[in-house]
């Protein structure tokens, strides 16, 4: 079920390949929630190479929680179970140094086609 709502959402959001600190997130689990990623460190208790994800849940209120992850997971290139839920992870791309990220369709759009607007003014 997951796997439908994450290839819906692929046509919505334009997601990022990598995740870095100060990227906002988009988080998957029993709801959809936005994050802040505070902090990406190496857990070296762990054989493999794992790590800790510090994340500011954009919730009301705002929740602070660290997750142990491996790099796939934290980078939206697995679904992962966290509990027994599944959960899926992956930064978005608000389109930094001033272009936009439009889609449509899963395809890019040029920035000069103009589209429709979505609401009408009713005088």
């Amino acid at each position: 079920m997951i796997e439908k709502i994450v290839n819906d959402l692929k046509n919505i959001f334009v997601f990022k390949e990598n995740t870095q600190v100060g990227d906002i997130v988009l988080i998957v689990a029993e709801r959809i929630m936005y994050a802040l990623v505070t902090g990406i460190e190496r857990d070296y208790n762990k054989k493999d190479e794992w790590w800790q994800v510090s994340l500011q849940l954009l919730t009301i209120p705002p929740q602070k929680t660290a997750w142990t992850l491996r790099t796939p997971q934290f980078t939206g290139q697995e679904i992962f179970t966290m509990g027994g839920e599944e959960r899926f992870v992956k930064a978005i791309d608000f389109g930094g140094n001033g272009e936009t990220a439009q889609k449509n369709g899963g395809r890019q759009i040029d920035p000069g086609t103009k589209k429709k607007p979505v609401l009408k003014v009713i005088k």
